[in-house]
């Protein structure tokens, strides 16, 4: 690798993805395009992405309510046709996901499922300091089923002076437990330092203790291959904004094993739109769950949003996982090298960067870094110069370049505004 300008523009001319940039919308800073890392937060827009909310516009407008079967695409079925290329993403059969509500609604309802909690059996694994959207629904959930979250969560942090979780300390704490224990449920990416869970090892200790495992991928969903029908994972949820690239606060997604599809005796909240397809419009007074994921359905589905998800589906559909977590892990290891140039030209004994993101594979396309005597001062001053970043107390600067749409030259042009803005301070 080399931190050059030559050097960034022969590794984008050789990227097989690079067509999807010109895909896509980049926010403006005194009229010019800005350097942008934040696709872990929120996705950039599709540019094609108008036109799918559009077609739904002018069907609504043309048909009203006949728009449900006569749409150019039904809104009756307008989920249906995100199942494939979203199986595909996660790893998953057709029938084990759906599309549908918000994150941590789907969260809820899934633990409904797959959170039955007894004398014996009442406690949860997660790691120390979740994304707090997901703390307070793993409390909440403890406290309605009539426990006190004090003593059945059980959150893992990670050892003195590391950053990240080790997978040891996980099978460890899952085996001290298993006698007491309902879920182990984690982020399959931890939001803060990027680093990504070993997914597959930690379902199997849970099953093997007699507990369901389930995983919030947020922050993994569309960034790394997943394979949650392989792995044996019990059940998922992520939403779609951030690097599905689907808007903000739109449509989230949710995951059912096959092996649960078919169990009328698991407990949920029941909806209209979960109920069996051919008999839902005679009424019936009883409920009768789809055989699929669409079981967990509430409501019909919101096709606005829906629409946003669907233009940056089919980009994914033509891009392939695969390909796209080949140039991730290209992309944050230049990353990684032009920090670590910069730093060892800069530090000083009070002032370096730290990268807490574990090195691949254990990484998606997140990297964490400590500006240490730098902090926030640091982060305003990047954004002042068009670079749009993310900042998460206390301390960390998150950068994610995302393959879709980010380029080996913003990764350098970002290390050359750095670097000045570190140059000026000695």
């Amino acid at each position: 690798m080399h931190n050059s300008l030559e050097y960034a523009q022969k590794q984008d001319a050789a990227d097989e993805l690079k067509r999807f940039r010109e895909q896509f919308y980049f926010p403006r800073i005194n009229g010019k395009p800005v350097l942008y890392f934040t696709g872990n937060s929120l996705g950039l827009q599709p540019k094609k992405t108008q036109d799918y909310i559009l077609n739904e516009l002018e069907d609504w407008a043309t048909y009203g309510v006949e728009g449900h079967f006569h749409a150019r695409n039904p809104w009756f079925s307008y989920h249906e046709i995100l199942t494939d290329k979203t199986a595909k993403i996660v790893g998953a059969l057709p029938q084990e996901v759906v599309m549908m509500n918000q994150l941590t609604v789907n969260l809820h309802l899934l633990m409904i499922s797959f959170y039955r909690p007894t004398s014996q059996r009442h406690k949860i694994i997660c790691e120390a300091k979740a994304f707090p959207s997901d703390l307070y629904a793993l409390q909440s959930q403890i406290k309605l089923h009539g426990f006190n979250y004090k003593e059945s969560l059980i959150e893992i942090a990670p050892r003195p002076g590391e950053k990240s979780i080790r997978t040891e300390d996980i099978l460890e704490t899952i085996n001290q437990h298993k006698n007491e224990l309902a879920l182990v449920l984690f982020g399959g990416i931890n939001y803060y330092s990027g680093a990504v869970l070993d997914m597959k090892t930690i379902t199997k200790a849970a099953h093997d203790a007699g507990a369901y495992c389930g995983f919030d991928l947020a922050h993994a969903a569309g960034n790394i291959a997943l394979h949650l029908h392989d792995w044996q994972v019990d059940f998922a949820c992520w939403c779609s904004y951030k690097y599905l690239n689907a808007g903000p606060g739109s449509v989230a997604g949710a995951f059912v094993h096959q092996k649960h599809l078919h169990n009328l005796e698991l407990p949920l909240l029941a909806g209209w739109w979960g109920h069996d397809k051919e008999t839902r419009f005679k009424m019936q007074p009883e409920f009768m769950p789809i055989p699929t994921a669409e079981r967990w359905q509430l409501s019909n589905a919101p096709v606005l949003s829906m629409a946003a998800y669907k233009a940056s589906l089919d980009i994914f559909d033509e891009a392939g996982i695969d390909a796209l977590t080949k140039k991730s892990q290209q992309l944050t290891s230049y990353l990684e090298f032009i920090v670590k140039e910069i730093d060892s030209l800069t530090q000083t004994a009070n002032q370096h960067f730290e990268i807490i993101t574990p090195p691949a594979p254990a990484r998606s396309c997140q990297l964490s870094v400590i500006a240490h005597g730098r902090g926030k001062d640091l982060f305003n001053k990047l954004t002042s110069h068009g670079v749009i970043a993310d900042w998460r107390e206390p301390d960390v600067i998150r950068l994610a370049p995302v393959p879709l749409y980010n380029s080996f030259e913003d990764v350098f042009q970002f290390g050359q505004i750095l670097l000045h803005l570190c140059a000026k301070e000695q």
